[in-house]
């Protein structure tokens, strides 16, 4: 079962939205000076109007009038003019924050840890990739923006009822305890649910995907009704999620339309009879039925995006919990022996390369442990080969050794210093994993080589395809290096994108590599290509080379043994050949011989 990512609490959102505030203190007060002119323009209109009613009811001139109507005009056109620039200098700074949320979600993604990925699944991390920062936009263009315009004009109507006169102001007030009482009923329920409805959107994305990737799989051992019945499970889910927040704004907005009305009937009739009184005059009637009617439009606007606005926060929430989680350590973190430190300088100068594991421990389900002390200490230099029953560690104890997963306890290290307390920038100079799988980016052939050096020029790029005997197709494609590759671009066979993998190795150039089997699942003819290729990438490095098939142990400089998550035996083929013991029987038993 995946396990999905962290998401932020509110506190975290509220605190991350007030810098995003802090960074552009100026476009933010721009765009709120915009709206609150823009405000103030549409005020007058209502205020003349008043005038003009209470002046015609005495009797005014037919010039008055006509100058009354010309200002309603004047400052009509004023507002709509304001109106346009405020919404364009809110459209820039939605677009300028929604830029950096994007950039700091893809350098949030790009730094979790790869065992964190593979915990999650992709379908999580696909949602939140896809839906969740769909919807942020969705806020950051729209909900924030007109949020902030529906703020600014309550504050401007209700000054305005309060300079015609307080007592006017009073029917407005009948409003508030239903909206207050709608709202606090609505925002108690609201993000849970949204966090839910997203949630359960995942394990559908979760659950298609995996559907797709294994649909061989599937198909050959006749499991479409299970697929399918996983598929209509996380479909009730969503279903139930979706149904609550629809439940919610069924109850909430129909009570937002009531708080609405009230301010306006509530005016009109006791205006009325406090005009009938002699408490008011016709005019402040006019103006404040006017002002009220004008609340209707922000407080709606206001309430309408407060729904969107849970939306969009739930959605931050869970961009910003794509953050760099620690590998499941235990209550006290990592612990492990006292190892030797080396000065950086030194160990990238190459007087100390050496990668080591000192009595590590990993468990990847709390309380089951999958290595047990294990302690291995590959020379520089040397190629050693990992070797034993399918689920013995050795996969697991690679990816330790190349820094893909912390031991829960123990250390592993690379020139004296512990790999969990390396940046991944710098780990990669030292260490890298090689797996069956690559991937071809969508660019040129120079970009994907040239990736993890951008620095690189073309002779460097070059003498990397060289050394893994690719240069002679990648200058035969239609533009050479220029060449488009990738999704959409030109195909590549599957040998031709693990050269290019290879070749970004010999131009990253990292003292030591572990293979998990790199090329067993390719054609015999490209394998045998491959294997020259990764020949040139291996040259005068240290290898950890985990063996799923003992002819790759044969040419090691070592061997090691793994049984039940602990090393056995540890030393050349011929001794361990000669001992009789474990790796004894496996060579037999793969070679077909009995003893």
């Amino acid at each position: 079962m995946a396990t999905a990512l962290p998401v932020a609490d509110a506190r975290q959102v509220r605190r991350y939205a007030r810098t995003l505030v802090r960074r552009h203190p100026r476009a933010l007060a721009a765009a709120l000076g915009l709206h609150a002119a823009a405000a103030a323009a549409g005020l007058v209109a209502p205020r003349l109007l008043g005038d003009l009613v209470e002046g015609i009811s005495r009797g005014v001139a037919s010039t008055t009038v006509d100058r009354i109507a010309l200002l309603i005009a004047g400052f009509v056109v004023a507002q709509a003019v304001l109106v346009r620039f405020a919404h364009l200098a809110s459209a820039r700074l939605g677009e300028r924050v929604l830029a950096e949320l994007r950039e700091e979600f893809v350098d949030r993604v790009l730094a979790l840890p790869l065992s964190t990925v593979e915990r999650a699944g992709t379908g999580d991390l696909l949602t939140r990739t896809s839906r969740d920062v769909s919807a942020l936009s969705r806020t950051v263009r729209f909900a924030v923006p007109e949020t902030l315009i529906a703020v600014v004009t309550v504050a401007f109507v209700v000054g305005a009822l309060l300079l015609v006169g307080p007592l006017l102001m009073l029917p407005s007030l009948l409003a508030v305890p239903v909206l207050w009482a709608g709202t606090r009923w609505y925002l108690r329920r609201a993000p849970d649910g949204y966090l839910r409805e997203n949630a359960a959107y995942s394990d559908i994305t979760d659950g298609i995907s995996e559907t797709v990737e294994g649909s061989r799989t599937t198909e050959a051992l006749r499991q479409q009704p299970r697929r399918r019945a996983r598929t209509d499970a996380d479909i009730r889910r969503s279903y139930a999620a979706e149904r609550y927040t629809l439940r919610l704004r069924t109850v909430f907005f129909p009570v937002a339309e009531l708080g609405y009305v009230i301010p306006v009937v509530a005016t009109l009739l006791l205006g009325g009879w406090w005009y009938l009184e002699g408490w008011v005059t016709l005019g402040q009637v006019t103006a404040a039925t006017l002002y009220a009617q004008q609340l209707v439009d922000p407080v709606d606007r206001l309430l309408t995006w407060l729904d969107e606005l849970q939306v969009g926060g739930a959605s931050m929430a869970r961009l910003l919990g794509v953050a760099t989680p620690a590998e499941p350590t235990g209550p006290t973190g990592p612990t492990g022996p006292a190892v030797p430190t080396v000065p950086v300088e030194h160990a990238l100068s190459g007087g100390d390369r050496r990668v080591a594991a000192y009595d590590v421990r990993y468990a990847y389900r709390a309380g089951r442990d999958v290595l047990h002390g294990v302690t291995l200490v590959p020379e520089p230099g040397e190629k050693l080969a990992m070797v034993g029953p399918s689920g013995a560690g050795k996969s697991t104890l690679g990816r330790l050794l190349a820094g893909v997963h912390a031991p829960r306890s123990g250390s592993v290290t690379v020139a004296g210093r512990r790999l969990d307390e390396l940046p991944l920038a710098e780990l990669r100079r030292h260490v890298a994993l090689v797996t069956q799988e690559h991937h071809v980016f969508i660019g040129t052939l120079r970009d994907n080589v040239a990736m993890v050096r951008p620095d690189a020029d073309t002779t460097a790029v070059r003498s990397a395809l060289t050394a893994v005997e690719a240069l002679d197709w990648a200058d035969a494609l239609p533009d050479g290096l220029d060449t488009v590759v990738g999704a959409g671009g030109h195909p590549l066979s599957p040998a031709q994108a693990q050269q290019l993998a290879l070749a970004r190795l010999v131009l990253a150039d990292p003292h030591t590599l572990v293979l998990d089997e790199a090329t067993s699942l390719i054609d015999p003819r490209a394998a045998r290509q491959l294997e020259r290729s990764l020949a040139a990438v291996l040259a005068g490095r240290t290898v950890v080379a985990i063996a799923h098939r003992l002819f790759s142990a044969h040419d090691a400089d070592r061997v090691a043994v793994v049984e039940g998550g602990r090393i056995t035996e540890l030393g050349p083929h011929e001794e361990l050949v000669a001992a009789g013991g474990a790796y004894a029987a496996l060579w037999r038993s793969w070679h077909g011989d009995r003893p």
